[in-house]
């Protein structure tokens, strides 16, 4: 059993200033602390804050932003080390382990009170170790416990972007790796004061939500898209570039040059027009034809080529677009062609002449990036409000409105993906994403061109061999795909294939367990299930791999679950009808907020302000956050029928008919249609030769209610379900077929 902790001077002792004085220029030397709130931190009397915990130095930086002393709780671990023993006595700190006996805990937190007693600022990081994977882990009750019987408020604090520095476990190491920059640009914030009751649970929140606010700071110092892929290909330019399955190999300088050079040539068709339509499947040209007009100050609107050309149409319209480009060979496998004017890639690419591509590959490679960003690229500055896109939802529930990102919404959204997934040079992701798809859009699209890494696109995510050839052949690490993906690839892919997956993250439908454990028992890789929505750029939350340190295991990854918030992402569930904020494990509606919410729907204000309410986006989601910060979707609201009064959950009763069938594939899908009597009813529709008897008799064995319990009469067989082409239940197309089938 651990001893008692020692005595400790005063923090407002001479020893304190001292060493404070000594640490001053240090942390000026290895960060630039930008300091957000310091006015809610009181500058007399007792007080707790509360802390994220990222490094090493996490103390420091608090210590130099607080404009009073502050006594720290630690880690007994490191208090107990030689070399620095004197120097945390020093500084008043209060050693603690959660190895100690209950004697010497209760002792630990006995002082700590008494120091707040007497007026002094306390500080407690609620996490209990320093995090491994750049997510807030859990916050331990000790904190409640600490602040049993007092009187004194409790400050929040949060530390953004002191992962990745040499003192954080990012990258896997401490210490032993190149700094990526000196200074490191911190931005330390404290939270308005929450009262001494306050759960630790709220506590955690409270910090995600100034983490949300902070994490805007972050996109201050970075440029636009195109320039973000510029200055990435400067850094490495014979690195990876882009390739697909027609044979095209790009490098990253000739990416460059070869999107730079088509954007030129379409400039003299294009005159004025700001919004270009862009109707092309995931490849090489569907990369270059995006960012080739980001390049020349453009906005690209990627098309559904999944759609009617009826829809096509009507966004077009919506968005004002006049030009498309697309290629002869898409519009003979449409059958039709779009409105307006029509600009084949074939007729584009003869205008750039060997010499031309030679010379603006060399400048390039030779001039500096500030020289290029004023001559060349000028028309792709600006500010990062401007929008990058308009993506048209999937229109699973209606028709599909035009959602307008900005480069600062993506952009956010890969800064916080590359925080919690590490990725390097040496990683080839895998594009079978479609393009008007926003995860397409930002995760294979913009996310390879930003950070260096390589991609081979392949059109068909279905086409299970194709995709698992160029798997094997290019070394392949990261794969982003749906479960309806997942499963093709679980049929037709061999283990081989994908022996060099690192990363497979799944998103845009639910995962099923049975299907996540498949995958991981053949491929020896289990997918990581996140979550999103058009509206959020699109990645809210996704699961992360797992950390084993010496001592230590930190989880990532929660099957069930659409895991933790993204950096810089603050979620929330409310009641639905009084908006009263919920607690731990209480369903309620989702509302997320960030720098990747939207803004807003294009000539839609009266939607907009309906969705976007105090800085949250209202997902329409129903879910629950568990203590440890893991959000469980339960169903949508809109996916409810009123049977007799009461709502019923459309995705519970089909999660429970598949489960009772216990097969891979999900074979059953529930509408709620019209019902004189009962105001709705429900209609299943399933594929394949099964029993529905007998799945219906083993579900209701199982539990499920008998409100929920569909009419065996209600039971149709269908070929296929209705599908968009992200691989998404049509949920319009399936309640259209529901009201057929029922002769409604």
């Amino acid at each position: 059993m651990a001893s008692p902790p020692e005595p400790s001077e005063p923090a407002s002792g001479w020893k304190d200033s001292l060493l404070r004085l000594l640490l001053r220029p240090l942390v000026r030397l290895l960060y630039s602390v930008r300091v957000r709130g310091r006015g809610n931190l009181p500058r007399t009397g007792p007080v707790l804050l509360v802390s994220n915990h990222v490094s090493f130095v996490d103390a420091a930086l608090i210590a130099f932003a607080s404009p009073r002393p502050v006594r720290f709780l630690m880690s007994r671990a490191y208090y107990d080390l030689p070399v620095l023993r004197g120097f945390f006595r020093g500084l008043g700190c209060i050693p603690v382990s959660s190895g100690d006996g209950p004697k010497a805990l209760a002792e630990s937190f006995r002082r700590a009170r008494e120091f707040m007693a007497g007026g002094e600022a306390v500080c407690i990081f609620a996490e209990g170790e320093i995090s491994r994977h750049g997510q807030m882990q859990r916050f331990k009750k000790g904190l409640e416990r600490l602040m049993e019987g007092q009187a004194v408020p409790i400050v929040p604090i949060h530390l953004d972007q002191v992962w990745g520095s040499v003192f954080s476990f990012s990258d896997g190491r401490l210490l032993f790796k190149r700094p990526r920059r000196i200074p490191y640009p911190v931005t330390v914030s404290f939270g308005a004061p929450l009262p001494p009751a306050a759960s630790a649970f709220a506590v955690r929140q409270a910090i995600l939500e100034l983490g949300a606010q902070a994490f805007r700071a972050r996109l201050a110092g970075l440029p636009p898209l195109p320039l973000a892929f510029a200055r990435q290909v400067k850094r490495r330019p014979f690195g990876r570039g882009v390739a697909d399955s027609g044979g095209t190999d790009l490098n990253a300088l000739k990416t460059l040059t070869g999107a730079y050079l088509l954007g030129r040539a379409l400039d003299g068709d294009l005159g004025g027009e700001e919004r270009v339509g862009i109707l092309l499947p995931p490849s090489v040209p569907a990369v270059l034809a995006n960012a080739g007009l980001s390049l020349r100050g453009r906005i690209p609107v990627n098309l559904n080529y999944t759609s009617p050309k009826e829809t096509v149409d009507a966004c077009l319209a919506k968005a004002g677009i006049r030009s498309v480009v697309t290629s002869r060979r898409v519009v003979e496998k449409l059958g039709w062609t779009p409105a307006g004017r029509v600009l084949f890639l074939e007729d584009a690419a003869p205008r750039v002449s060997a010499a031309r591509k030679a010379l603006t590959a060399a400048a390039f490679l030779l001039a500096p990036c500030a020289l290029l960003e004023r001559t060349v690229l000028r028309r792709a500055r600006g500010g990062l409000d401007r929008l990058a896109t308009i993506m048209f939802t999937s229109g699973s529930t209606g028709i599909p409105k035009g959602v307008m990102l900005t480069h600062a919404n993506i952009l956010s959204n890969l800064e916080a993906i590359a925080q919690v997934i590490s990725l390097g040079a040496e990683d080839e992701m895998l594009g079978v994403l479609p393009f008007f798809h926003a995860f397409g859009f930002t995760a294979t699209l913009w996310m390879p061109l930003r950070l260096g890494v390589g991609a081979v696109y392949h059109y068909n995510p279905l086409d299970a061999r194709t995709v698992g050839r160029l798997a094997r052949e290019r070394r392949v690490t990261i794969l982003l795909a749906t479960p309806t993906f997942l499963l093709a690839y679980l049929r037709r892919v061999e283990p081989e294939q994908f022996a060099t997956l690192r990363y497979a993250v799944a998103g845009a439908e639910k995962l099923r367990d049975e299907v996540a454990q498949a995958f991981r028992e053949k491929f020896g890789l289990l997918p990581l299930e996140g979550y999103g929505a058009t509206e959020l750029s699109p990645v809210a939350s996704v699961n992360i791999p797992d950390v084993d340190w010496p001592g230590v295991r930190q989880t990532g990854t929660r099957l069930g679950t659409v895991g933790q918030p993204l950096p810089g992402v603050f979620m929330k569930t409310v009641d639905p009808e009084t908006g009263r904020e919920l607690g731990p494990g209480e369903p309620g509606l989702l509302l997320v907020k960030g720098p990747n919410v939207m803004k807003g729907y294009l000539g839609d204000e009266a939607l907009t302000r309906e969705v976007l309410q105090d800085g949250f986006y209202r997902t329409g989601d129903v879910a629950r956050i568990d203590e440890d910060g893991f959000v469980t979707l339960t169903d949508r609201l809109s996916r409810f029928a009123k049977v007799a009064g009461e709502m019923v959950p459309l995705i519970r009763v089909e999660d429970a008919l598949n489960e009772a069938l216990g097969s891979l594939d999900p074979a059953f899908a529930v509408a709620g249609v019209p019902d004189p009597r009962r105001g709705e009813r429900l209609v299943v529709l399933y594929k394949g030769d099964l029993d529905p008897d007998a799945v219906l008799k083993k579900a209701v064995a199982a539990g499920l209610a008998n409100l929920w319990t569909p009419d065996r009469s209600a039971f149709h067989r269908v070929p296929e379900f209705p599908l968009l082409g992200s691989g998404k239940v049509d949920l319009s197309g399936l309640k259209a077929e529901a009201l057929r089938l029922e002769g409604l």
